[in-house]
C-alpha cells in the first residue's frame, strides 16, 4: 500500500499508461492538482478534470493519458523524495532528465514547478519525482 499521495498519483498514471488505458482516476488534493497542471503543461498527460459527482466536495480527478505513436508518454517514474527521506536541492542542483526527454517536478516556494521552470526562476525546493 502506498501512503504517499505523490507516489500514488505517479504510479497510477504510469501503470494505466502501460496497460493502454485512456483514463485513470486518482483521489483529489490541491497538491495533486498542482502536479497534474505541470504534467499537462509539459505534455505528459492530455488533460484532467475534477469529478464532484453532483456534490460540492470534489473527491476524485479523472486523468486523460497522453500517447505518442501508440506508446504512453510516461513509461518510467522515479520518486526522489519519500516519506522517510526528503530530498532538497537548489536551482544549481537541477539537471536535465534523460537528455531533456524527461521531466523533474519540484515543489518550490513559488508552487509546484518543472525542473526547467524552477531553474529559470532560480528557486530550489523539494525534488519530488522524475518521469520519462
Amino acid at each position: 500500500m502506498v501512503n504517499s499521495k505523490v507516489a500514488n498519483l505517479i504510479i497510477k498514471i504510469k501503470n494505466a499508461g502501460l496497460a493502454r488505458q485512456e483514463t485513470t482516476v486518482v483521489p483529489y488534493s490541491k497538491f495533486s492538482e498542482a502536479i497534474l497542471k505541470v504534467l499537462q503543461e509539459k505534455g505528459f498527460i492530455t488533460s484532467f478534470s475534477k469529478d464532484s459527482k453532483g456534490k460540492k466536495i470534489v473527491k476524485d480527478m479523472e486523468i486523460v493519458l497522453a500517447y505518442e505513436n501508440g506508446q504512453p508518454k510516461i513509461t518510467e517514474a522515479k520518486l526522489m523524495s519519500k516519506l522517510s527521506k526528503r530530498i532538497y536541492g537548489g536551482s544549481s542542483d537541477i539537471k536535465p532528465v534523460k537528455n531533456n526527454y524527461g521531466l523533474l517536478v519540484v515543489s518550490t516556494s513559488k508552487g509546484v514547478l518543472s525542473g526547467d521552470d524552477a531553474k529559470k526562476a532560480k528557486v530550489g525546493g523539494e525534488l519530488l519525482f522524475k518521469v520519462w
